[in-house]
């Protein structure tokens, strides 16, 4: 059953005070009012019967279905409420129970001084006899009520010393050992006391002779609730149906001093002017609300009662007797007076009824509190009618009330009933017309009997009635305070019929006398069939809106007036009107907190503005959580939700603002899903309500915060006013204006109002709930700075080790084979890898768009996967700015993890977790409305959400193991800087240092990066070079490499933790060598190269050298010139030629000359060493700047196919055939070829070097690859194909057998001797050999051309007249094989005298083709063999194949004379 007061039965209810005595903790007191509570509906035929005659008035045996509604109280009414008694009987305690700790019995003398009723053996004998001295001064304390009675909780007596208990004192075993009937059965006892003592209650008041109405003066201060209590001890004054008095007389105090500092709680003190005269409690001092009417002002909670114990009992209180004592019937009996009467109508006739009304209506009330509801109906009519018939309007809407609580406690035990005609209309149309009914009442319904659809009918019109009865103005008239609430009463009855759709049925009986109202309120939806209406309620319940007069209503009744009408309207489901009530509301707490603290300090001396921490420790509290003795039975359970329900209706946007789900806890509610969702929430809440009244509420439950004081709600409203003002948007760059509709200053009051209270409450130890930022976008961005070149890891593939293929292992060498260290790295993977246990930089982007500075506590970034530790720092963000913080941190694992936001703590907020979210936002605003109220946002809530999606962001890292850290320590050069000459080879050595001293570096790759190599690779992209040059760029980067790695052993590539390691690498000058760097990838495997995982990574340390480069020698020109003759011996060693095995003369058969012309760069001397593989060797000393011209021969070259392509270095470009990408002639591309080859023939028999002669020892190669060759320096070099000799001999030679090499010498011989001598008209042969170089045989044709020697060329050819010859100059030779030679022989015979050359030309007769494809074009038959792609490209290239003409290059020289002459 519900608890509430106002109730439509409240009139029925008994009010017992339920008080602590003894030492007993605040918790337990609670918890055994808990266990009372739960028993608080006594059944009548459970209750027995008072045997004394004089007692049976209101005997339960009369009517066993009734019962009795106990309301437990743990407060004094105030005297406003006990000033309406014995209007409102209900308003004044008719019992008192005190409760006692039985658990407290054996550890503490309740009081210290010697009991006044004898020795007690035992501490719990003592503390019970304690306890009945404690019942006594109750009983003297409260006289006007009618029983005392103190209870035990868990008591468990031991069996062998059993305690005598006291009559007045009963015990309650604990609740393990108790049975179900246990509290009932003391419940009924109590209610059985209170129904005997109820008769004498009655008694005096049939024997008053006047009953003054509420709100006017009593003619009798025993009356209407002026003497409530008493000081006075005298016995005699109590009831004679109290028990027996002692005769010992009681010590002055019962307890002794208490200490006020612990934790436990007594029997409550009297109001500071009606004191109790007990002193025994201790309960904590809480700030009362203020009574602005002239009443006194007592505490008027449990919670309240300490300022009593500070008041003076030395004031003097007069004693009133109860009525119906043995005392004050006599005072009964002298106020009596004596009135004759003139007649029925005259004025003593009528006050003689008005009173006899009154009585029989108090009766009634009575019977009605005591469960007899047949008799009260009874007394009720009756008083009814004759309040009716002398116009007594308020006692007779009074007596309407309570028939109409009679009425419904009947219908609810199921008693039928007849509504009495003193309730119907006076009009007798209606009255027919309601004894009529309408159909449906005639046909009946079983779940409604037509007693009860009659009441029904009647009911509204009824209260109608009672209302217009009370409020009528006249003499009489009802004060505010019952009005309205017997108006909220009325209207919660009504409320309860219009729930139940119109019916006034067995549940809506329920919902009346058990106040089970249905906890989800009504909808909007309209409900016009339903009587009563909504709206009819709702104008009924507004005229108990309190008025704005101060005088009239205390702070306290106000407030129950508004809850009340609050919680119907919510009911009904007018949120609008609840919100305009609640919010009135609280303007009226704060505005009485407020005034009570100021009259809390004031009677201590302080000022107001000191707060209650200052009043607390004048107290005597000098503990910080003491200082506002907040406890935790102090903590208003339902203030939250109070201000929570307000906030929600005006559309506050607060932190969560889903009051339907259950709490989470705080990792739950900082997720990214969740944060989003608040944040769709509240942007659709923004657009609910009007702005400024938003505003005005907070500022209204923020200042009533204050006053109570609660520190969480303060902390709350201030965070909920600074976002329900912000524009809860993500602003861009230059979009959004994201500025709050608060002033600066009020911005500024409430963030320092929040730390202030946060402060504040950590320095009293309270435990409370931090506020939430106002700002859910305040992390924008969080990047992570890119580690320094030295420390980033830097991932490979396991296929790029040099030692898993072989194709690796010359990477030190090899600039063409894929070099993975020298490449780019893939940048998004490399900033996403960290190294465990190294710190990483991360910048935090936050945004204010308050203007105001927020104070970061902490600050620390959120990971989640692998182990990672951020650092903590803390800042202050600037008003309306973005600002940037640097944060480190550190992964402690290898793992993958993400940075999903940061956790921050603001001054005086709780330190949450706050996504990402980088990008703007800012939702939608909706154009056309198209629902309005609550109902509509939170039919809004479950559809999806209208706007932009919003999306927070996420940074995924990954940690690999710990790695070493190496660096420089040292080199041999002088500051990492060189000089150097051409073609000079320079050793320098490195020292590097394992910076780390816990992880080796066991692999270290070395490459090499210097100025030439972008030139040269420049170069080789070119589409215009041409295969030589894209061959000489390739020479250049793979053999002529400026910084390399001298060979040392791979197990020598390992630098422990801590240590050193020492490299050597070697430098060559070269032009254009400006600066180099060495490169060192490194990293720890801690496996063989073949047992690693897919991936690995390293790391690069680089050593820059700056290299200047000076010329030496230099190749100034050269040439190449054919002998004409041998050169002897003794002429070459005297220009300096050096040869070991050298010919007796060079042969211009077989060497050449090479001129170059050298020249000393250099300024200091020095010496040139040409050499040749065939030994020859000449050495040259060239002064400074001089360029001396060096003769050297060289041998000729044979090539055997000096059309092939040329060949690449790189082996990506390694394909058969390269086209050039010019447009050039087949003529073209063969001679280019032909120079390439012989160039490249030459330079492989020739090399040269120098040394310096003076100054540093130095010494170089001199770069030769500057020879160029033209087509004549070709034809000098080269060996044709095919060889033509020819010698003259004398006829009949052939016969003689002589070695052919030996014949083969003597011709040449002798023609290099030009001794050819033959004589006119002698017969002579002249022999041509033919020798075939290649390896493929030829079709030869022979050609041979006598002339005259030195003559013109038109005279030379003419020899017909001077030679005779056998045969044909010109003629066909058969096939000469590959590698072999044949001769021809012609006689000839001189006919004159002279000087003759015979030179000779052999062409082929025909292309030799091999048999295979001969027997192929042989099968094809009609046509020609299809030509392969090969012949294909070497045509397009080079041209078709075409026949060859060989030439002698010396003709055999003749000379003729006659023999005479010889």
């Amino acid at each position: 059953m519900s608890l509430d007061s106002l109730l439509p039965i409240a009139p029925a209810r008994v009010r017992a005070l339920v008080l602590p005595v003894g030492q007993i903790k605040r918790d337990r007191f609670t918890s055994f009012v808990q266990r009372l509570n739960e028993e608080h509906v006594v059944q009548l035929r459970d209750i027995s019967a008072d045997g004394r005659p004089n007692r049976n008035m209101f005997s339960p045996l009369a009517f066993p279905a009734g019962a009795m509604f106990y309301d437990l109280i743990t407060y004094i009414p105030p005297p406003s409420h006990l000033a309406l008694a014995p209007f409102e009987l209900f308003r004044e305690p008719l019992a008192l129970i005190a409760i006692a700790d039985g658990q407290e019995l054996e550890n503490v003398t309740f009081s210290k001084r010697q009991s006044a009723n004898g020795y007690a053996p035992t501490i719990v004998e003592r503390n019970i006899r304690t306890l009945y001295q404690e019942l006594e001064e109750l009983r003297d304390i409260y006289p006007k009520i009618l029983t005392h009675q103190i209870l035990i909780f868990d008591y468990a007596p031991q069996t062998d010393s059993a305690v005598p208990i006291p009559e007045g004192i009963k015990t309650v075993p604990p609740v393990e050992i108790s049975k179900r009937t246990t509290i009932r059965t003391i419940m009924c006892d109590i209610s059985s006391l209170l129904l005997a003592e109820m008769t004498t209650l009655a008694k005096s008041f049939e024997g008053t002779t006047t009953i003054e109405s509420p709100g006017q003066a009593p003619a009798r201060p025993g009356l209407n609730g002026a003497s409530w209590t008493s000081d006075d001890a005298n016995p005699a004054a109590r009831r004679n149906s109290q028990f027996a008095i002692s005769t010992v007389t009681r010590s002055a105090s019962t307890s002794g001093t208490a200490d006020r500092s612990h934790a436990r709680m007594s029997m409550p003190v009297p109001f500071k002017s009606l004191p109790f005269g007990s002193n025994s409690s201790s309960p904590s001092a809480r700030p009362t609300t203020p009574v602005r009417s002239g009443l006194s002002n007592p505490p008027t909670t449990f919670d309240d009662i300490t300022s009593g114990n500070a008041s003076d009992p030395s004031v003097p209180i007069p004693e009133v007797p109860r009525p119906g004592s043995a005392g004050g019937m006599r005072a009964a009996a002298q106020e009596k007076v004596s009135i004759m009467g003139f007649g029925s109508g005259s004025l003593n006739e009528r006050l003689r009824n008005k009173s006899r009304g009154r009585v029989i209506i108090l009766v009634g009330s009575l019977y009605l509190q005591a469960g007899r509801w047949t008799d009260a109906l009874k007394e009720l009519i009756e008083g009814a009618t004759v309040a009716k018939s002398i116009n007594d309007h308020l006692w007779h809407g009074k007596a309407l009330e309570l028939i109409t609580v009679c009425l419904l406690l009947l219908g609810w035990v199921g008693v039928e009933f007849q509504v009495p005609a003193v309730c119907l209309p006076a009009n007798e149309k209606s009255i027919s017309a309601i004894a009529k009914g309408p159909a449906e009442l005639e046909e009946g319904d079983a779940e409604q009997p037509k007693h009860i659809r009659h009441f029904q009918s009647i009911l509204p019109d009824l209260l109608d009635r009672i209302v217009a009865l009370y409020s009528r103005i006249s003499g009489e008239q009802l004060p505010p305070f019952p009005l309205s609430e017997s108006i909220i009463r009325f209207c919660t009855l009504l409320t309860v019929l219009h729930v139940c759709e119109g019916r006034l049925d067995k549940a809506a009986l329920e919902k009346v006398v058990l106040g089970n109202l249905p906890k989800r309120p009504l909808n909007t939806s309209p409900r016009l069939i339903i009587t009563p209406p909504r709206t009819q309620i709702a104008s009924l319940l507004f005229k108990a809106f309190p008025s704005s007069a101060p005088e009239l209503l205390t702070t306290v009744d106000r407030a129950i007036i508004l809850s009340g009408i609050s919680t119907i309207l919510g009911v009904l489901g007018f949120h609008r009107k609840k919100a305009m009530v609640v919010r009135e509301l609280v303007s009226i707490l704060i505005g009485g907190l407020v005034e009570a603290r100021t009259r809390g300090a004031a009677e201590v001396g302080i000022h107001p503005a000191a707060g209650l921490v200052a009043l607390n420790a004048m107290n005597g509290h000098s503990s910080g959580a003491g200082g506002l003795e907040l406890g935790e039975a102090d903590i208003e359970h339902g203030i939250d939700a109070f201000l929570g329900l307000l906030s929600k209706i005006y559309g506050i946007v607060g932190f969560d603002n889903d009051m339907h789900e259950a709490p989470k806890s705080d990792q739950e509610s900082d997720t990214d899903e969740k944060v989003i969702s608040r944040i769709q929430s509240q942007s659709a809440i923004r657009q609910f309500g009007f702005q400024n009244v938003k505003l005005n509420v907070l500022r209204a439950c923020i200042n009533f915060s204050e006053a109570l004081p609660d520190f969480n709600g303060v902390l709350k409203f201030s965070s909920d006013l600074l976002r329900t003002a912000g524009s809860g948007v993500a602003p861009g760059p230059r979009r959004e204006d994201a500025a709050p509709i608060i002033t600066r200053d009020e911005q500024i009051r409430l963030v320092n109002n929040i730390s202030k209270t946060s402060a504040l409450s950590e320095r009293l130890g309270l435990e409370i709930v931090p506020a939430e930022y106002w700002d859910e976008f305040l992390v924008r961005a969080i990047t992570m700075d890119p580690l320094p070149q030295t420390r980033t890891p830097i991932p490979h593939s396991k296929n790029v080790l040099p030692g898993v293929t072989t194709a690796r292992t010359s990477q030190d060498v090899n600039p063409f084979i894929y070099n993975p260290f020298l490449r780019d790295s893939d940048k998004a993977a490399v900033e996403r890898t960290l190294v465990a246990d190294e710190a990483a930089v991360f910048r935090v982007t936050l945004q204010n768009p308050y203007e105001i500075d927020v104070d970061i506590e902490s600050i620390k970034l959120d990971a989640e996967g692998a182990d990672f530790e951020s650092s903590t720092t803390s800042t202050i963000i600037g008003p309306y700015r973005t600002q940037i913080l640097k944060l480190t941190g550190t992964p402690r694992t290898a793992g993958s993890f993400k940075i999903r936001g940061a956790i921050i703590k603001v001054r005086g907020c709780r330190e949450r977790r706050f996504p990402i979210f980088p990008q703007p936002w800012a939702p939608d605003t909706e154009t056309k409305v198209k629902g309005i109220g609550l109902a509509a946002l939170e039919q809004s809530k479950k559809l999806p959400f209208f706007g932009p999606s919003l999306t927070t962001d996420s940074i995924g890292l990954s940690a690999i193991p710990a790695q070493p850290i190496i660096a420089v320590k040292s080199t041999s050069l002088l500051q990492d800087s060189v000089m150097i000459l051409e073609g000079e080879r320079r050793v320098f050595s490195v020292t590097f240092q394992n910076l780390s001293q816990t992880t080796p570096a066991d692999l270290l790759l070395f490459s090499f990066q210097d100025s030439t190599q972008g030139p040269t690779q420049t170069a080789l992209t070119s589409r215009d070079a041409t295969p030589a040059e894209l061959y000489e760029y390739e020479l250049i980067l793979a053999r002529k490499q400026a910084l390399r790695l001298r060979k040392i052993d791979d197990s020598k590539r390992y630098i422990a933790p801590g240590g050193t390691a020492t490299f050597d690498f070697e430098l060559l000058g070269k032009p254009g060598l400006t600066n180099g760097t060495i490169q060192v990838d490194y990293a720890y495997l801690g496996v063989p190269q073949s047992e690693i995982a897919e991936q690995f990574h390293t790391r690069q340390v680089c050593l820059d050298l700056t290299i200047t480069v000076n010329a030496s020698i230099e190749l100034a020109r050269m040439d190449v010139l054919p002998l004409t003759g041998g050169v002897p011996k003794p002429i070459w060693s005297r220009v300096g030629g050096e040869a070991t095995e050298i010919e007796p003369s060079l042969s211009d058969e077989e060497y050449c000359l090479l001129l170059l012309d050298l020249r000393n760069a250099w300024p200091s001397d020095m010496e040139v060493c040409l050499e040749a593989d065939s030994g020859i060797m000449i050495k040259e000393h060239v002064l400074p700047g001089n360029t001396n011209r060096v003769v050297f021969p060289v041998p000729r070259v044979y090539i055997e196919d000096p059309h092939a392509s040329i060949p690449a270095l790189n082996p990506s470009r390694q394909r058969q055939f390269v086209v050039s990408s010019s447009k050039i002639t087949p003529e073209v591309e063969r001679g280019n070829r032909e120079a390439f080859w012989y160039r490249e023939k030459v330079l492989e028999k020739l090399s040269g070097s120098w040394k310096t002669l003076s100054g540093p020892s130095r010494e170089g190669s001199i770069e030769l690859r500057g020879i160029r060759l033209a087509p004549r320096m070709i034809e000098a070099i080269k060996i044709d194909e095919v060889g033509i000799d020819i010698s003259v001999e004398e006829a009949g030679t052939e016969a003689e057998t002589v070695d052919e090499e030996k014949k083969d010498s003597e011709r040449r011989e002798k023609n290099d001797k030009k001794n050819n001598t033959i004589f006119t008209d002698e017969f002579v042969q002249i022999r041509v050999g033919i020798t075939n170089r290649m390896s493929e045989p030829f079709y030869p044709t022979l050609r041979l051309m006598p002339s005259l020697r030195h003559r013109p060329l038109n005279v030379a050819l003419d020899f017909t007249r001077k030679l005779a010859w056998n045969g044909t100059l010109q003629q066909t030779l058969p096939l000469v094989e590959a590698k072999s030679s044949t001769e021809v022989v012609l006689g000839v015979t001189a006919l004159c005298r002279g000087e003759f050359e015979i030179s000779a030309s052999v062409e082929e007769t025909q292309l030799w083709v091999p048999e295979a494809e001969e027997k192929k074009a042989k099968k094809k038959q009609g046509g020609r063999r299809e030509r392969s792609e090969t012949e294909i490209l070497m045509d397009a290239v080079l041209g078709a194949k075409e026949r060859r003409i060989w030439h002698t290059r010396r003709p055999c020289y003749v000379n003729v004379r006659d023999r005479e002459g010889g």
